[in-house]
Parts: C-alpha cells; sequence; structure tokens
C-alpha cells in the first residue's frame, strides 16, 4: 500500500500517537512547508500580467494559517463581517482584503465600506442598497458566466441552478442600476465552483467574463474565481495531482487574447481557496469499538459529522490511512470497512465500504485532505466540543495554532 504520509514524511518524526495523547482526539495536523509550498504555487499562476492570488478564508479561518498567507505575498477573500475582522486581526491591509458577500444585510455593506475595503456585489438589489449607502464610489460586480464546475451541484457556483452572480443577461439592468447611483464599476469577477480537476469549464467561463469586461472601459481588476482541486483520491487510485504546467499555458493564452482586444491589462486575480490549504491538513482520529452488524463492519470512532461534515454534506471522498504504533499500517489483511463517527445520524460516515488494512480498537485514522472546510466547517453538534488544530512547523517543531474547546466553552452564550 503507497502511503501518503510516509510518502512526504507529514508528520516530520513526530508520532502521531503522542500528538494524539498531548492534544486530545480528534486533532488537526498541518504541515507548514505543504502549506507555504502551496501558496506559492498558486501566486505564481500568473507572471506575464500584474497578478495578485486571493486566498478565501472561509476554507481556513485559522488565525495561524492566515498569517503565514500574509507572509507569503497572498491577499484575501471575505464572505462576512466576522471574516474581514479576522482578517484584519491577522494584519491584512484594507487594500489586501476583498468583500464577496451574498445576500448580507446593509449592516455588513457599511462595514466594510467604512473601513475602505472593495465589496463585490451579486445583485442588482444589493447594488441599490449599497448605493443608497455609498452614492459615488466604486464597486466590483460579480458575474454569473453560464458555466458551473465542481465535485457537486452543492459547491458549484454558476451556471442556471445556483444562487450566485448576475446573470450576463441583467448586465444592461445592473449597469442603469449603478448608474442611479453613480456608481463606478472598477472590478468584474467569477467564480464558477469548486473542486474542478479539468479546466475547460473554467477556462470557458473566463472567455464569458472577458466577453462582460469588454463593456467596461476602465476596470481595474478582473477576478478569474478559482476552484482548482486538489486529489482527494492520491491514496486509494493514485490520482494525479492538477496539471498546473498546462492550465498556466492555457490561460496565458486566454489573457494575451483579452489584453490584446481591451488594449490594456488590468490587474488579474484568482481565489484558488481550497488548494491552498486541503493537502497541508490531516485530521486525526481514534477507533473506540469495532463490530459487524449483519453483513457489514463498522469502524467506530470520534470522528464525527461535526469534526468533518463534507463526507456527510457532500458524500465526499477522503482517502484514510491507519495508524498503529505511530506507523501507518501498509502490509497484511485487507478488509471492507465502514468509518463512522460518534454522532448520533445514520450519515455519521467518514469512509464507507472501503478496502483498508484490518482496524483494531484504540488504531488512530489519518483522515488526508482535511485542511480545506474541515474545522472552519465544524460545530458543537451532540454539544462535543471542537478540537485542537496544531502545526509541524518547517523546523519538525509542533505549534499550538487553537485550543480544543473546553465544556465551559459550550456554556458561555447562555444567560446562567
Amino acid at each position: 500500500m503507497r502511503s501518503y504520509i510516509e510518502n512526504v514524511d507529514f508528520f516530520k518524526g513526530n508520532d502521531p500517537e503522542a500528538l494524539v495523547a498531548k492534544y486530545g482526539s480528534p486533532l488537526y495536523v498541518y504541515n507548514e512547508d505543504i502549506l507555504r509550498s502551496c501558496m506559492r504555487t498558486v501566486r505564481g499562476l500568473i507572471t506575464k500580467y500584474d497578478y495578485t492570488c486571493n486566498f478565501s478564508i472561509k476554507a481556513n479561518s485559522n488565525l495561524t494559517i492566515l498569517k503565514i498567507a500574509l507572509e507569503e505575498g497572498l491577499n484575501c477573500d471575505a464572505m462576512s463581517e466576522g471574516e474581514i475582522r479576522l482578517l484584519q486581526k491577522a494584519g491584512f491591509t484594507s487594500d489586501r482584503i476583498f468583500f464577496v458577500p451574498n445576500n448580507v444585510s446593509d449592516s455588513e455593506l457599511k462595514y466594510a465600506i467604512d473601513n475602505g475595503i472593495l465589496v463585490s456585489l451579486d445583485s442588482i438589489d444589493q447594488i441599490e442598497s449599497y448605493g443608497k449607502i455609498a452614492p459615488g464610489t466604486d464597486i466590483a460586480v460579480r458575474i454569473n458566466p453560464g458555466v458551473g464546475a465542481g465535485h457537486h451541484q452543492k459547491v458549484v457556483t454558476a451556471g442556471k441552478n445556483t444562487k450566485f452572480a448576475i446573470t450576463v443577461d441583467k448586465i444592461d439592468e445592473m449597469i442603469a442600476m449603478c448608474e442611479k447611483y453613480d456608481l463606478h464599476i472598477i472590478e468584474v469577477n467569477q467564480h464558477v465552483g469548486s473542486l474542478f480537476m479539468d479546466p475547460e469549464p473554467f477556462l470557458k467561463a473566463v472567455e464569458t467574463l472577458f466577453d462582460v469586461a469588454k463593456r467596461f472601459k476602465d476596470l481595474k481588476y478582473i477576478d478569474l474565481g478559482g476552484g482548482i482541486g486538489a486529489p482527494y483520491h492520491k491514496v486509494s487510485e493514485d490520482e494525479k495531482p492538477f496539471d498546473f504546467d498546462s492550465f498556466k499555458e492555457r490561460l496565458e493564452k486566454e489573457l494575451d487574447s483579452f489584453v490584446e482586444s481591451y488594449g490594456h491589462a488590468p490587474l488579474f486575480k484568482m481565489e484558488p481557496g481550497r488548494f491552498v490549504v486541503c493537502e497541508s491538513g490531516i485530521l486525526l482520529g481514534k477507533v473506540y469499538a469495532v463490530k459487524t452488524s449483519y453483513d457489514r463492519k463498522y469502524a467506530g470512532t470520534d470522528l464525527g459529522q461535526n469534526i468533518l461534515v463534507r463526507p456527510t454534506l457532500y458524500g465526499s471522498w477522503h482517502d484514510v490511512e491507519i495508524l498503529r504504533n505511530g506507523k501507518v499500517v501498509a502490509d497484511g489483511e485487507r478488509e471492507k470497512i465502514t468509518i463512522v463517527g460518534n454522532i448520533c445520524e445514520s450519515g455519521d460516515k467518514i469512509a464507507e465500504d472501503r478496502e483498508l488494512p484490518v482496524i483494531k480498537k484504540d488504531d488512530i485514522i489519518a483522515v488526508l485532505d482535511a485542511g480545506a472546510y474541515g474545522y472552519s466547517m465544524a460545530s458543537n453538534y451532540n454539544q462535543r466540543p471542537r478540537p485542537a488544530e496544531v502545526m509541524i512547523t518547517s523546523d519538525g517543531e509542533v505549534r499550538l495554532i487553537r485550543k480544543r474547546d473546553t465544556f465551559e466553552d459550550l456554556f458561555r452564550g447562555f444567560d446562567i
């Protein structure tokens, strides 16, 4: 069995069982070297023209990770006032934050406006709300190019079945609303979806976005969106990484064609949130029971859907590796087994009917590619504390970057 953990030396000599013993189970563990490498990859996607890469905080909102993104030269997208405030806490200045909200209140718009943060508006009603607050100012608009992409319908954010953005047939109405409040469109942007490994739909959407952009002569920015995937089946199916070299070559041709016809090059942006953090995170959890129920075998763990909701919410696949005595179990007998959590829901499954090495009570389950939309979507469902997060630093040290919830944290909001 090929082991990703061993191949990349994920734990840098640290014993994962010792980490669980010290910081508790479950536990999110991040590798700083992998994180920084991915950040540098996306930062170099466009080199011929002025370009910024915006990390989407919703993928992972840990303050330490945000500070590393700042160090690595990334800007950030925010979806809420809370995300803006966290980015400010991390040290991002207003010019390095892009507010990309969806159906938000006037108070959230006003917070961004008062802090000098560029806001992207994705409906004509939101343009009107903004115009009443800040007439005569600069805005960005989010366009639905009619093409979507993603690993699940729930994460496709463009096309004909999504709540996001302004459709191309509403452009004239959008422009009229902007003129009513003297709003100046300085950016157009899109986002087609999350986790695409085939760049074709994205590149097609870029063509449509450029056609829309040509209607505006003085754009400062064009945001191409993101959604670049990571190979979630790297162990189970030897899935290959996203082909960045081919993608960059094809994307540059699209940029060249647009710049030639537009007459100048605005600053281009991309927002590859998932790819930035996905592979840098592994979720560790403990096996507390192994049983057979009728014809199905289960490994019962503390990896409930409150800790990692993606498999329950999207049917998402995460490769898993089994750890015993600090090492990956790679050889020996294998069996079909379903790994489940400790939440009172039948859908509380991490991995279903997997061919894996025989799992024993007290083994550690390592869930790969858990750095994106893992902790950031975690909850206290069933009144279970959220886990700690630790970082394996470049020098191999272990740093606690978020404490495990306490039971007192669960009671903090009550009037008692």
